[in-house]
């Protein structure tokens, strides 16, 4: 028998959820066209003003505000007919270096939607999508996406809670930066330790490419620098630190990479692997992180790892205790969590 009272209560789930999935490209939208930050700018404004102002259709403008204003993004003034953009939601969608901007996010969505033509195949034969033949640019939405943790956490917060590490930067250290996509996190760390030298390396070669313009635009080309190369062979020995951000559990061969991080460090060395919050049980992630991490573990995670040797398919919610189990594989005998924020954990493995 059906209960009413629970087929009302999914209903409703299910329009906020249709009613989200809409918002995906009017949140593009309304990024692309400068709408938030000009509303963050100037304040209140009518459907006429802002589209004076911002230069947009004002019939276009009339609908996705009202958008907006139902799915509490803007707040709506009856009295005045005022947009406004409150200070909570500029956090979200306005402030680039904010560490809740999520504007990147809506693009891996959107990244996302447009991979189901090519993992729905994979999905029936078991095959693999690889990271390059992603829908769209995937690789840019996931740049933007992690660029604002990683400003807002890695030099304050994730290196000091490693062992020794921040003192042997600040003195001139040698750094690997792997699967380091866009460059990113490598150029957050070139500017906060000008004496330490970075090398980012990632298998995609127009990533690499993107991650060498961006160098040269940050000033950070000094003492840093990117190839092409995947996990198991980068270049280079001794070094005092190798870094993963969010790439393990993409890569075939964790195990094998995890190898090759061990014989390329130094004695004292430090690994530091970035990894999706996860617990180690299902019913423990089931929750909204949660449920955005599997989503994007079955369109992106597991399908790029299956297009790879080995084809592990860790997935974006493997939990620390496989991580544990990789790492180890790898011939590392101390891992410990350094710390976390609701969305990564931030592992230290050690020789």
């Amino acid at each position: 028998m059906v209960d009413d009272a629970k087929l009302h209560e999914f209903i409703s789930q299910m329009l906020n959820d249709l009613g989200g999935a809409v918002s995906i490209a009017l949140v593009q939208m309304g990024d692309a066209l400068g709408l938030y930050k000009t509303l963050h700018e100037k304040g209140p404004m009518t459907v006429k003003e802002l589209s004076a102002t911002a230069g947009v259709n004002e019939r276009y403008l009339r609908e996705w505000a009202s958008h907006h204003a139902a799915s509490n993004y803007l707040a709506y003034d009856p009295a005045t007919q005022k947009f406004t953009l409150p200070a909570e939601q500029a956090m979200v969608f306005a402030i680039d270096d904010s560490p809740v901007n999520l504007v990147g996010a809506f693009g891996c969505m959107a990244a996302m939607h447009a991979n189901l033509e090519k993992v729905l195949p994979a999905f029936k034969g078991g095959g693999g999508v690889g990271w390059g033949d992603q829908s769209t640019c995937m690789f840019c939405a996931v740049a933007r996406f992690f660029r604002p943790g990683y400003q807002n956490h890695l030099v304050g917060e994730w290196l000091p809670a490693l062992d020794g590490v921040v003192a042997k930067l600040e003195r001139g250290a040698r750094v690997a930066d792997v699967g380091c996509g866009h460059g990113i996190s490598t150029m957050l760390m070139a500017k906060a330790f000008p004496k330490s030298e970075f090398v980012g390396y990632d298998f995609h070669s127009s990533s690499i490419e993107a991650a060498t313009a961006h160098a040269a635009e940050s000033g950070v080309s000094a003492n840093t620098r990117f190839e092409v190369a995947a996990a198991k062979n980068y270049t280079g020995k001794d070094y005092d630190l190798v870094t993963f951000f969010d790439c393990l559990h993409d890569m075939g061969d964790p195990a094998g990479a995890a190898a090759h991080v061990r014989q390329s460090l130094k004695a004292d060395g430090s690994w530091m692997i970035v990894e999706p919050m996860a617990q180690d049980r299902l019913e423990d992630n089931l929750n909204p992180v949660g449920r955005i991490y599997y989503g994007a573990s079955t369109l992106v995670c597991v399908p790029t790892s299956l297009a790879q040797e080995v084809g592990a398919a860790l997935g974006a919610q493997a939990g620390e205790a496989k991580l544990r189990e990789v790492i180890t594989a790898g011939g590392f005998s101390n891992v410990r969590r350094a710390t976390e924020t609701p969305f990564n954990m931030i592992l230290e493995a050690r020789p």
